[in-house]
């Protein structure tokens, strides 16, 4: 028991497909509980289904549709902890260059859909149970033409703290990661990516970059803590240290 915190627990991971997300689910069902994943795209969600095997459930969700997300949650019945990651990478690019429109998409995912989740979860959730969200570093160390991306992590911090109160005793937390190596950098050349790694990689005082792991252990951590609630804790090797 001991080494299975979660066990007889169900986990819900909207965004749980790929990624960080994947990765929690991983260690949510290493840690003994049966997993619910959901994804926009069906061949993300049937190859999380492949990796995860006969113990996870698998639904295609666009987060965005508010009908659909009551829906799914109305099925899904009683659960003890929701996991918000979905999204792709942060929109990146000066304001003065970016199309509202493209920011009110990604707006749109990452926090407007953590808020439809949440609304839709809570009366589903176990009173003992946690909702834990996603952010990042930019919040805290914006970078040129990070506009947007800032804003989203500030608002989902504001947003944790908020609900950690309005839901009480339910516990809401917050993940801030920083530099990750995922899959969102597939798209780079391998050498290219590999070279990128190790000079952001030496830059920390970790002295490497994020894996997937590094980040769910924390999520796992935020689902099994009793006594943590409204907290944002930063995942970085120090990043925002220097």
């Amino acid at each position: 028991m001991a080494n299975q915190p979660l066990r007889h627990q169900r986990v819900v991971l909207l965004g749980g497909t790929s990624g960080i997300g994947l990765a929690t689910a991983q260690a949510a069902q290493d840690a003994g509980a049966s997993v619910v994943v959901a994804s926009s795209r069906r061949e993300r969600v049937d190859q999380a289904l492949v990796t995860l095997g006969d113990r996870a459930e698998g639904h295609v969700l666009d987060t965005t549709d508010e009908a659909a997300v009551r829906a799914l949650f109305e099925r899904l019945g009683s659960f003890d902890h929701l996991y918000y990651s979905a999204g792709e990478s942060l929109q990146l690019g000066l304001l003065t260059e970016t199309p509202l429109e493209t920011a009110r998409a990604f707006f749109g995912v990452r926090l407007f859909g953590a808020m439809t989740a949440v609304k839709y979860a809570t009366p589903h959730l176990k009173s003992n149970g946690s909702v834990v969200l996603t952010g990042g570093i930019a919040s805290q160390r914006p970078q040129k033409g990070w506009t947007v991306a800032s804003s989203i992590c500030g608002a989902m911090e504001s947003f944790t703290r908020a609900l950690a109160v309005e839901l009480a005793p339910l516990r809401v937390n917050l993940v801030s990661p920083g530099f990750v190596r995922t899959p969102l950098w597939d798209t780079i050349p391998e050498a290219e990516r590999e070279a990128m790694f190790a000079a952001r990689g030496a830059a920390l005082p970790a002295g490497r970059v994020g894996d997937a792991s590094d980040i769910a252990q924390t999520c796992l951590y935020l689902m099994t803590n009793r006594y943590t609630t409204g907290q944002v804790i930063v995942v970085d090797g120090g990043g925002v240290l220097v």
